[in-house]
């Protein structure tokens, strides 16, 4: 896009000052053809972040993600080539805390424009625990204060509220940097999050009248979510989905398991489920797919994010016993 770079190259700082954007994730693009196009050229960190890119920009994008997919991107580590891709796009779309070395490549570049999709809302702190959880035994009975045991939460897109909150941000930072499609940006912007508000209520409802309120996941991904919809989320990890869980917090949650009606524990698809089926093993429970929605591959319950979430709200209501 070299007759308009010059052009967006001003806008862009403006854009980035006033909306105190970052860069943006990709779930689809040539990542040999990052720059240059005839288009308004995106690279985005991964695929929540790359699918809003493609909602909202339309014809108009090209979007390059950063993370394969099938790559679980808290393990990404930018390549040479990634990093001169990011000097020559138009716009940068990420989340900052989610992936060090997209954050470190992103603030280190010459990308015109920098979309961080964690200005776009409020983040929260998450642990182990995360919702409403009535019972005193998870905390008292064993001296364990899951408070102290998380940080900032990143997974933002997992809350159709926020996830459209982000998507707004987004679309005027696109309309600002590339003013002659800025009205398409506009209505692509406003279906989009006109979609997230059916799944939305969606959700409310289909989650409103349950057995149990209590799920357990093998990494805290689901906190903004359980939030949300008046849940309480149980991870066996933290928020990395790496960490190995103690063998106390397994004998916790076989404990939890039982008191509360817990059916079963959820994996991921783009980690190993095999903690996830030990502690449903030892806990004689039931396991199932909800998926953080990290990115697409053919072990995906659906081919983009809405069918995604969709079967994650399928899921959470047989393992709950929704009405």
């Amino acid at each position: 896009m070299n007759v308009r770079r010059r052009r967006i190259s001003g806008i862009a700082v403006t854009a980035a000052a006033a909306l105190g954007l970052g860069t943006l994730s990709a779930c689809s693009g040539d990542s040999s053809a990052a720059g240059n196009t005839d288009k308004f050229d995106v690279v985005a960190s991964f695929y929540p972040m790359a699918f809003l890119a493609e909602q909202i920009g339309g014809d108009h994008v090209n979007v390059t993600s950063l993370t394969e997919p099938g790559q679980e991107p808290h393990d990404l580590e930018i390549s040479a080539k990634q990093r001169a891709q990011l000097e020559e796009t138009d716009a940068a779309l990420f989340l900052k805390g989610l992936q060090p070395s997209v954050d470190e490549a992103i603030a280190q570049s010459g990308a015109k424009t920098k979309i961080d999709a964690t200005t776009l809302t409020s983040l929260e702190e998450h642990g182990n625990e995360v919702g409403g959880h009535e019972d005193e035994h998870t905390e008292e009975e064993h001296g364990h204060d899951h408070a102290t045991e998380g940080g900032q939460d990143p997974h933002i897109w997992l809350d159709p509220v926020k996830y459209a909150e982000v998507a707004e941000g987004v679309g005027k930072a696109f309309e600002k940097a590339d003013p002659d499609n800025a009205a398409d940006y506009k209505k692509n912007t406003e279906a989009l999050v006109g979609k997230l508000g059916e799944l939305n209520t969606k959700f409310e409802t289909g989650l409103k009248d349950t057995k149990t309120k209590v799920f357990i996941t093998t990494h805290a991904a689901f906190g903004y979510l359980a939030e949300r919809y008046g849940l309480t989320e149980e991870a066996i990890s933290g928020l990395d989905p790496e960490s190995e869980p103690s063998a106390a917090r397994v004998k916790e949650l076989a404990e939890m398991a039982e008191a509360d009606g817990v059916s079963t524990v959820f994996y991921e698809t783009l980690v190993s489920d095999r903690t996830a089926k030990t502690v449903a093993q030892d806990a004689h429970l039931k396991t199932d797919v909800l998926d953080p929605i990290e990115g697409i591959t053919d072990k995906s319950r659906g081919d983009d994010y809405f069918q995604v979430m969709e079967a994650n709200l399928k899921a959470l209501q047989t393992a709950m016993g929704a009405k």
